[in-house]
C-alpha cells in the first residue's frame, strides 16, 4: 500500500471522527429545538436523543478503527484493512439511501464522501 493511500484512509478517519463530533453537539441541539417548536412529547425526545446520540459515539469508534488501521499501515505493519472497507461501505451506502429519500438532499453526502475515499484508500492493488 502507498504512503498516500494511507494518509488518504488517516484523513478519511479524521474526518469521521469530527463528523461525529458534530453530529452529536451540533445536530442533536439543532434537532431538540425543532422537537420542541412541536411540543414533541419528553419521552419521545429523550428516546431521539438517547439514539441520536448512540449514532454519534459509533461514528467517532469508526473514526478511531479507521485512524489506528492506517496509523499502524504507515509505521509498516501488516493489518488487514477490511474494517475499514466495512466501514467505508456502510457510510458510502447510508449516504447513498438517506439522500435518495430525502429527495437528494445533498447535506448526506457528509457520509458518502469520506466513506469513498476510505474506501478509495482501502480497496485496490497493493505495492510491494
Amino acid at each position: 500500500m502507498n504512503r498516500s493511500r494511507s494518509i488518504l484512509g488517516l484523513v478519511a478517519g479524521v474526518v469521521m471522527m469530527l463528523s461525529a463530533a458534530m453530529h452529536s453537539l451540533l445536530g442533536w441541539k439543532q434537532l431538540r429545538s425543532e422537537l420542541e417548536l412541536l411540543h414533541a412529547p419528553a419521552e419521545l425526545v429523550r428516546a431521539l436523543g438517547t439514539g441520536w446520540n448512540f449514532g454519534g459515539a459509533a461514528m467517532l469508534a469508526f473514526g478511531f478503527i479507521v485512524v489506528a488501521l492506517f496509523t499502524h499501515r504507515l509505521k509498516g505493519s501488516l493489518v488487514t484493512l477490511r474494517p475499514a472497507i466495512v466501514i467505508g461501505t456502510t457510510y458510502v451506502a447510508f449516504g447513498a439511501g438517506a439522500m435518495v429519500v430525502n429527495d437528494v438532499d445533498p447535506f448526506f453526502l457528509v457520509f458518502a464522501i469520506p466513506g469513498a475515499l476510505l474506501l478509495i484508500a482501502s480497496v485496490g492493488r497493493r505495492s510491494a
